[in-house]
């Protein structure tokens, strides 16, 4: 029997492509029959037509694929198909470390941890290649603001000195100019 027609009309009907409709070897006459949408719904109701599952496109596979990935498997040479610099171009590098480096110093100097003299010396150091990574520009400023720390403390040191000695030599000057008015008040 020619079931051609009731094909057509039971994919119509449950709206899939006529390779998703299975239609009962056995009952072949009955369905034969049957050609109206109303009888084919009919014929589907009882179980003589059937709409075929979905075939599956399984993801298992891809997804084993992409974990290994994420660990850094199958990127050897054999797999690459850009430049270095096309897979990752080292202006993007780059343009990364700088906002990195940026954006601490902005920070630094916000929290006052550095004043805009340092700031801008650094920044300028960063823009010109200074400092590879955050973690180095961390310690250059921990190690520059020790110095300035000794340095500042030796100011001090010479200046509280300087004024030892200025107030000494003050009080000899008096003590010599009292003796002398001494003397002369004593002739």
């Amino acid at each position: 029997a020619n079931l051609t027609t009731q094909k057509r009309l039971a994919a119509s009907v449950l709206k899939c492509g006529q390779r998703k409709i299975w239609l009962d070897p056995n009952e072949a006459t009955e369905i034969a029959q049957a050609n109206s949408r109303q009888n084919i719904r009919k014929l589907v109701k009882s179980g003589l037509i059937i709409k075929k599952p979905e075939a599956s496109h399984s993801r298992f596979r891809a997804r084993e694929h992409a974990a290994a990935k994420r660990l850094g498997r199958h990127s050897g040479f054999g797999k690459r198909k850009g430049t270095a610099e096309a897979r990752m171009p080292s202006s993007v590098l780059w343009m990364r470390r700088m906002r990195v480096l940026r954006n601490l110093l902005r920070k630094y100097r916000e929290q006052g941890k550095i004043d805009r003299h340092m700031y801008h010396k650094l920044y300028m150091k960063s823009k010109g290649n200074g400092f590879k990574n955050k973690r180095v520009l961390m310690e250059y400023i921990h190690k520059a603001k020790a110095e300035n720390a000794r340095i500042q403390i030796l100011k001090d040191q010479a200046e509280a000195h300087r004024l030892r000695n200025k107030a000494a030599r003050e009080r000899r000057a008096q003590r010599v100019a009292a003796k002398r008015d001494a003397l002369i008040s004593g002739e």
